[in-house]
């Protein structure tokens, strides 16, 4: 890469709607001291990814940024370049990361610890989509609640790209399963991968149901990806002492969650956390991105390739995924 090589790129030049989107071309990004650059094959659309675009997180420390931007915070694809300092990776390598930025572009630059080499046999769009939705399940399931057997838990979207994933690891864990879905075919794909019950919830008051399932105990957890529509009867399907984990907002932010709240809703508790947070350092994030990739490998882990659009058609990728249209995953191909 010559200086003053350009790239396409997909670009925020403000906050706004999907509309917003533009694909440029920008300077290609050299390879810094502890960075590799990497060619990319696909960039994984994220509910995270309209979240930055929106603005929504334009005050937060940990995904904070400011337009001009290129959007993207995962993807695979080949080493480029490597910067000094870096050992074990080499260009030609394959790899995929998260937690980057600028993943919706031809090439991207990346922290070395972040890129992580994708197994023989993988294919670049699984492990491109496997990345963050899958480490976002296995923190959920593994170290923010920690389940186990017997445990009682309640996936919103069960369906969706996360909530795919979510069940998968629930289930392998040993815990029992309740999925809200938007319609039956959307059920039938939750069974699919495992959940024990699954929930239309335009049709059927969900707390309630939970409630009926479980004999009137309640879950043990709620993983809600939804937000502010689900997010008052998330806390009134709660065991006591139950805990409610609001990880996205699908369907808008929630504003506010009053204290009293939680106490009549049994003591429970309640927490939003970032992805971030669950993989501060490389050994942390090496550790669970290769249980989720080996998880993929030796076939206990099915991803859900929905769809791959190039990337001059970011905006319907986005569009897609805020109409609440998808059944697995959505990548832009480079």
């Amino acid at each position: 890469m010559g200086p003053g090589a350009a790239m396409r790129a997909v670009v925020v030049p403000r906050f706004g709607e999907a509309d917003v989107l533009s694909l440029v071309d920008r300077p290609k990004p050299e390879a810094e001291p502890g960075h590799v650059v990497v060619r990319m094959s696909y960039a994984g659309v994220n509910y995270a990814d309209i979240y930055m675009r929106r603005g929504l997180y334009r005050r937060g420390h940990t995904y904070g940024v400011e337009p001009p931007f290129t959007l993207g915070l995962e993807g695979a694809g080949m080493i480029a370049a490597v910067g000094d300092g870096v050992r074990d990776l080499c260009p030609g390598m394959r790899v995929a990361f998260c937690l980057g930025q600028g993943a919706y572009a031809e090439y991207a630059r990346v922290p070395a610890w972040k890129a992580v080499p994708v197994p023989d046999g993988m294919s670049l769009d699984v492990a491109a989509a496997a990345m963050l939705q899958g480490a976002t399940a296995h923190y959920l399931t593994h170290s923010l609640y920690p389940l186990k057997a017997g445990d009682w838990c309640l996936v919103h979207a069960a369906a969706g790209g996360v909530g795919q994933l979510i069940v998968q690891f629930a289930k392998r864990r040993g815990a029992r399963v309740i999925g809200t879905v938007g319609d039956r075919a959307k059920a039938e794909i939750a069974r699919r991968i495992g959940a024990d019950h699954t929930i239309l919830y335009r049709e059927t008051a969900f707390p309630e149901e939970v409630r009926r399932i479980t004999g009137g105990r309640g879950v043990d957890v709620v993983y809600d990806g939804v937000g502010a529509a689900t997010i008052e009867g998330s806390l009134k399907s709660l065991a006591v002492r139950g805990t409610c984990v609001l990880f996205g907002a699908a369907s808008g932010p929630v504003e506010s969650v009053g204290p009293m709240a939680l106490a009549e809703a049994g003591s429970v508790f309640f927490t939003r956390p970032h992805l971030a947070h669950y993989m501060r350092d490389a050994n942390e994030y090496r550790t669970r991105i290769d249980a989720v990739l080996g998880a993929v490998a030796d076939g206990s882990l099915k991803i859900n390739v929905e769809r791959i659009l190039p990337l001059d058609q970011a905006r319907t990728a986005h569009e897609i995924l805020e109409g609440r249209q998808t059944r697995g995953k959505v990548l832009l191909a480079a």
